[in-house]
């Protein structure tokens, strides 16, 4: 990591913070949960925008038709190509028990 300072001893660093948006991810096959990172001060459709191949989901649960969670992951990247809608999620606790 490197730090930068300017005259006026702000600092400048390559590291992005982020904060995390629980939200669900529907895919062509799957509907899908988990927590999309935001870069701070932007919006999540930003997020959504970039040009990246992938979309990074950390806590991230597939679940089958009856709501159940047939796969669990810490990190999960998902191909943007395959996601049919995205929108955040109304309780952050049902994210996170997947």
């Amino acid at each position: 990591m490197t730090i930068e300072y300017d005259e006026k001893g702000k600092f400048y660093t390559d590291v992005i913070t982020k904060l995390p948006i629980a939200c669900l991810i529907q895919t062509t096959t799957h509907l899908m949960r988990g927590f999309v990172h935001v870069r701070q001060g932007e919006r999540f459709k930003n997020e959504l925008e970039r040009g990246e191949a992938f979309l990074a989901v950390t806590n991230a649960s597939i679940l089958g038709s009856d709501k159940e969670v047939l796969f669990s992951a810490p990190f999960m990247a998902i191909s943007r190509t395959q996601i049919v809608w995205v929108m955040p999620a109304e309780d952050e606790n049902e994210v996170s028990k997947g």
